[in-house]
C-alpha cells in the first residue's frame, strides 16, 4: 500500500511539473508572440502570459503594441483583448455567478492602476480553467480533467471471478467446516504457489474461478471432506495485496507514458492518469493491445451518452493502450442541448450527431440544417432538410448550424381592456371579431362599445387602425370582421375615458380626504365615512364647493351651505341637498373652541418644564412667574427666547392629483371580515394604475430637477458670496430671539416682555464664565472671561487675525442670542463690548478673481482714450 501512494505521489508530481513546463513556456514566449493562437491558449495560459508582461513592466495597452509590432495578426491581438478583459472581468466560462465566494485581492501594476486579481477565485470557480476554448468544446474533453471525478481503481470490492493472478497475487485460502486451515500464498515468478504436504500448483495467467477448481482438487488428498456429494468442509479463495502491472500509453494522450497501476485498474483508470486524449485524439476507438493482439476498443461517448462500458476491460501487465487520432470531426451550434465539437464514426448519420448533443431545444428550428464544409477548392454551403438526417454522409470538418423558429406567432389574436378575460387567442378557421369576444368571455359592465380599435399588422409590419362600433356587430346592424393573424382588440372602458368620480372632505372630522362618489350620497353619508366630526366642529355652517361647467360670468365655484344634525340623524333637509362628483366638503371648527397651547420653560427656575398658555395674550413674565422665578444659579443676560419658524414642520408638496387618489385608494379599504364590492374592486384596481402611472412620473421629474435648490433657499444665497461678513443662514425649523430678562422682570408688560407663541421655549442658563472665538483665527479656542479684557485682547488669546479674516465686519453673539457688529469710522474700527458666554465670529475676506490680462487691456485703452479727449478738449 504505502508503495502505491509512492507512485501516485509522483504520477501526480511529475503532471504538475508537466503543466508548469508547459505554462512557463508561454509564459516565456513574449519575445514569439507573433506565433500565438489565441483560441489553443487555456485561461491558465493567458494568465502566465498577463504575469510574464507585468513582471517585465508591461502594462495590457503595451502589450497590445509588442504584439501588432511583433507582426500578431489584427484578428488575434483583438482575440487576445477580449481574452484579458474577460479574465480580469471574471467573466469565464464556467465562472458566471460564482465571483462571490470570497473578495478578491487587488494589487497595483507599475502604471499606479488598480487592477482586481481574479485569478485565484476563477481558478477555484472553474474547474476547466487550463484549457483552452476550443478544448472545452470538444465533446468528452472535460471528462478527465474535471477534479472533482476520480477514477482511481476501488480496492475495496471483492475479486471479480474473471481477474487473473500473475506474479507477486497474495492468495488467501481459507478451509472451514469439518477441518479448519488458513493458507497464505504467494504466486512466484513462475506462476505457481506452495501448498505444504502438497506441493507447487500452477495459477499463473488463470482466472479466480479456475483456481479455486485447482485448489479444491489439490486440497482433497488432505481434506477429504471437500469433496463428495454431501461435503463437509468448505474452501474460499480470495486476493490480498494485490500486484502493480506496467501499462504503456501511447498516441494522441495529454501525457503518454508508461503506468505503474493495480492490476484491478481499467482502461477508464489508465486514460485519466494519461490525461485523457488531446485535442487530436479520438474518443471513439482506443484500442487496448495485449501481446500484440487486439483485445478491446473503447468508445468514450458511448460511456457519456448511455452510461455504456463496452471494451472497458481489466488491463493486464505490459498492456499497451493507443489512441489513434481523430478521423471525423464535426462542429455543432445553434439551440440544441449541448453544442461542441464531436467525433463521427464511419457509417453514423446527422440522427447521431444530435444524440450526442443531448437534441434539439425547444426553440430550434427541426426541419432544416445548413451545413458548411470544404471542397478541394473552396468553401461550401450544403442544406440537410430533416428528410435526410440518416442518409446525409458527414464528412471530417462539417460545421453543422441549427436554426431557431421565429419569434412570431402563425394564429395569434389579442384582446385587452374591458373584457373578463383579456389575453391571447388562437385564431381558428374563419374565426370573426364576436367569436374572439365570446373566448374572451364577453364585455363587462363599463365596457365602452360604442367605439372600440382593431389594430392590425400589415404585410410590410405598417400598424393600420380599424375603428367599430361593436354595439352595431353585436345587434347585426354591421357586419362581422374576419379575424387576421396579430389583429389586436383593445375595448376601452367607460372610466378610461372620464375622470374618476370622487368627493372630498377637509375640516374638522375625523378623517379627511378623497372618498369614492356614490349615487345619492348625502353630506351625511361623506361625514359617516370620514369617521364623523371632531369635538371641534360646527355641524351648523357646513360649505359644500361645487365645480361650475359652462358658466362664462368669472365664478369659479358655486357655494352651497347646509346644516345637519350634530349626530348624524337623517334630516329632511340634507335629504335635499345630494352631492355630486367632485364636491368639495367643509366642516369649520365651533367658534367657541380652542385648542391648548404649550410653551416650555427649561434651565435655571424653580418648576421648570412645559406650560399651557392661559390666554392668548400671556407674556414671558407671566409663565415665569409660574415656574416659580429664577433661581440662584440663573444668568439672567444670558436667556433666550426659541421659537419656531416657518420651516417648523413643513411637509413636503406632493402632487396634487396623486395625493387624492392614495386618499381615495386608503378610504376604500373594508373591515378585514367585509370585502369590498365589486365595483369598489375595479375602481381600486384603476387606481392603483394610475397611483403607479403618476408616481413613476413624479419620480422622473424629481430626478430630473435634483441639484436645484428651493425658493426658500434661494432667498439666503444672496448673504453667502456677495458678503462673507454675514452668518450663513439655514432654513431651520426654530430661531434664538434675544430678551433682555433683566427688563422683562423689572417691567411686566412693557415693550420687552413678549407675548408668547404656540412652542415657545424659554432657556435660562447658568451664569456664563467663558468666551468663544471662532472663523478667521489662527486658533479658534475659548477662553475664561474677564471683565478687564478687549476684543483684541480675546482675538490675541486665539492666535490672532489670520491673513484672510475681514476685520471690520467681525460681530459678537450673546447668549441671549443678541448679536452686534463692529463699526468703523475713517480708519478706526470699534468692537463691540463681550460680556460671560458671548462668541465672536471673525468672517473670511470674500475670494476675487485677479484681473485679466484683456481686462488690463481694456482699462489701459479707456485711460488712454480718455487722455487724448482732454488734451483735445484743452487745445
Amino acid at each position: 500500500m504505502l508503495i502505491r501512494i509512492l507512485l501516485h505521489n509522483l504520477k501526480f508530481i511529475l503532471f504538475v511539473v508537466l503543466m508548469c513546463f508547459g505554462l512557463m513556456s508561454y509564459g516565456q514566449s513574449l519575445q514569439d508572440i507573433q506565433n500565438l493562437k489565441v483560441d489553443e491558449l487555456s485561461d491558465a495560459q493567458i494568465e502566465q502570459l498577463i504575469r510574464r508582461a507585468e513582471s517585465s513592466g508591461m502594462n495590457e495597452a503595451q502589450l497590445q503594441a509588442l504584439a501588432r509590432e511583433r507582426g500578431m495578426p489584427a484578428a488575434e491581438i483583438s482575440k487576445l483583448t477580449q481574452r484579458i478583459q474577460m479574465l480580469k472581468s471574471g467573466n469565464v466560462e464556467g465562472s458566471k455567478g460564482r465571483q462571490d465566494q470570497g473578495q478578491t485581492q487587488r494589487q497595483v501594476t507599475g502604471e499606479g492602476l488598480e487592477q482586481t486579481d481574479v485569478f485565484d477565485s476563477l481558478r477555484q470557480a472553474d474547474p476547466y480553467y487550463d484549457l483552452s476554448p476550443k478544448q472545452k468544446k470538444i465533446f468528452g474533453f472535460t471528462l478527465f480533467h474535471n477534479k472533482e471525478l476520480n477514477f482511481n481503481p476501488n480496492l475495496n470490492l471483492p475479486t471479480p471471478e474473471n481477474y487473473i493472478l500473475g506474479t507477486g497475487d497474495q492468495l488467501l485460502v481459507d478451509v472451514f467446516g469439518a477441518s479448519q486451515q488458513s493458507l497464505d500464498l504467494t504466486v512466484s515468478p513462475e506462476g505457481t504457489v506452495f501448498i505444504p504436504n502438497i506441493g507447487p500448483i500452477n495459477v499463473g495467467g488463470a482466472s479466480i474461478q479456475s483456481v479455486r477448481s485447482r485448489l479444491k482438487n489439490a486440497l482433497q488428498q488432505i481434506y477429504s471432506g471437500l469433496g463428495g456429494p454431501n461435503p463437509n468442509t468448505f474452501l474460499q479463495v480470495r486476493v490480498g495485496n494485490i500486484r502493480s502491472i506496467q501499462v504503456t500509453m501511447a498516441g494522441e494522450l495529454r501525457i503518454p507514458g508508461s503506468y505503474t497501476m493495480p492490476s484491478f485498474a481499467n482502461v477508464f483508470n489508465a486514460l485519466y492518469q494519461a490525461g485523457g486524449p488531446n485535442e487530436n485524439g479520438s474518443f471513439r476507438n482506443i484500442q487496448v493491445y495485449r501481446d500484440n493482439r487486439l483485445v478491446g476498443e473503447v468508445d468514450i461517448y458511448a460511456f457519456l451518452v448511455e452510461g455504456k462500458q463496452e471494451g472497458n476491460i481489466i488491463l493486464q501487465d505490459n498492456d499497451v493502450v493507443i489512441v489513434p487520432p481523430v478521423r471525423t470531426r464535426v462542429e455543432l451550434e445553434g439551440p440544441v442541448r449541448r453544442p461542441g465539437i464531436f467525433e463521427i464514426k464511419p457509417g453514423e448519420s446527422i440522427n447521431d450527431l444530435l444524440s450526442f448533443a443531448g437534441g434539439f431545444k425547444s426553440d430550434a428550428y427541426r426541419e432544416l440544417l445548413t451545413v458548411r464544409r470544404t471542397t478541394d477548392k473552396e468553401m461550401r454551403i450544403e442544406n440537410v432538410y430533416k428528410n435526410d438526417f440518416k442518409t446525409f454522409a458527414v464528412k471530417d470538418g462539417d460545421f453543422f448550424t441549427v436554426g431557431a423558429i421565429l419569434e412570431r406567432y402563425e394564429n395569434r389574436a389579442q384582446v385587452s381592456g374591458a373584457v373578463f378575460r383579456p389575453g391571447e387567442f388562437a385564431i381558428e378557421e374563419e374565426m370573426t371579431l364576436q367569436s374572439l369576444l365570446k373566448m374572451a368571455g364577453g364585455l363587462r359592465g363599463d365596457a365602452f362599445s360604442e367605439r372600440v380599435s382593431l389594430y392590425r399588422t400589415n404585410p410590410d409590419f405598417t400598424m393600420e387602425i380599424i375603428t367599430l362600433n361593436l354595439n352595431a356587430i353585436l345587434s347585426g346592424e354591421a357586419p362581422d370582421v374576419k379575424l387576421q393573424r396579430e389583429d389586436i382588440l383593445n375595448v376601452p372602458s367607460i372610466y378610461d375615458l372620464k375622470e374618476e368620480y370622487h368627493v372630498q372632505i377637509s375640516g374638522e372630522v375625523n378623517r379627511t380626504g378623497v372618498y369614492q362618489f356614490a349615487e345619492s350620497m348625502t353630506v351625511g353619508d361623506l361625514i359617516a365615512k370620514a369617521k364623523g366630526f371632531k369635538e371641534s366642529a360646527s355641524s351648523s355652517n357646513i360649505e359644500i364647493a361645487r365645480r361650475v361647467k359652462g358658466n362664462v360670468s368669472g365664478d369659479i365655484a358655486q357655494i352651497i351651505n347646509i346644516s345637519i344634525d350634530p349626530n348624524l340623524k337623517i334630516s329632511d333637509e340634507e335629504k335635499n341637498i345630494t352631492l355630486q362628483p367632485f364636491d368639495h366638503v367643509f366642516v369649520r371648527e365651533s367658534p367657541g373652541f380652542q385648542r391648548e397651547k404649550v410653551v416650555e420653560v427649561e434651565g435655571e427656575v424653580f418648576y421648570p418644564g412645559e406650560y399651557a398658555l392661559e390666554k392668548r395674550d400671556e407674556r414671558i413674565s407671566d409663565v415665569l412667574n409660574r415656574a416659580g422665578g429664577l433661581n440662584q444659579f440663573a444668568y439672567p443676560k444670558g436667556a433666550t427666547l426659541i421659537r419656531r419658524t416657518e420651516f417648523f414642520n413643513t411637509k413636503e408638496e406632493e402632487v396634487l392629483t396623486l395625493e387624492q387618489l392614495e386618499s381615495l385608494l386608503e378610504n376604500m379599504e373594508r373591515d378585514e371580515k367585509v370585502e369590498n364590492a365589486e365595483s369598489e374592486k375595479e375602481l381600486m384596481k384603476r387606481l392603483e394604475e394610475r397611483v403607479a402611472l403618476l408616481s413613476e412620473e413624479r419620480n422622473k421629474s424629481r430626478s430630473g430637477s435634483e441639484g436645484v435648490e428651493s425658493f426658500s433657499e434661494d432667498r439666503y444665497q444672496f448673504l453667502e458670496g456677495a458678503d462673507s461678513s454675514v452668518m450663513e443662514v439655514a432654513t431651520r425649523d426654530t430661531e434664538l430671539i434675544g430678551i433682555e430678562l433683566d427688563k422683562i422682570l423689572e417691567l411686566p408688560g412693557s415693550k420687552y416682555d413678549l407675548i408668547l407663541q404656540e412652542g415657545d421655549i424659554i432657556s435660562i442658563p447658568k451664569e456664563l464664565q467663558t468666551v468663544r472665538m471662532r472663523g478667521e483665527v489662527l486658533y479658534p479656542t475659548t477662553a475664561r472671561y474677564d471683565e478687564g479684557r478687549s476684543f483684541r485682547n480675546y482675538i490675541s488669546r486665539a492666535g490672532g487675525f489670520s491673513e484672510s479674516a475681514r476685520k471690520s465686519r467681525s460681530y459678537v453673539v450673546y447668549a441671549n442670542g443678541d448679536v452686534k457688529r463692529t463699526n468703523s469710522f475713517l480708519f478706526f474700527s470699534f468692537f463691540p463690548k463681550l460680556e460671560p458666554g458671548a462668541e465672536i465670529i471673525v468672517p473670511k475676506k470674500p475670494e476675487r478673481e485677479p484681473m485679466s490680462v484683456q481686462a488690463w487691456i481694456g482699462m489701459a485703452s479707456s485711460l488712454a482714450t480718455l487722455v487724448i479727449l482732454i488734451d483735445r478738449v484743452r487745445n
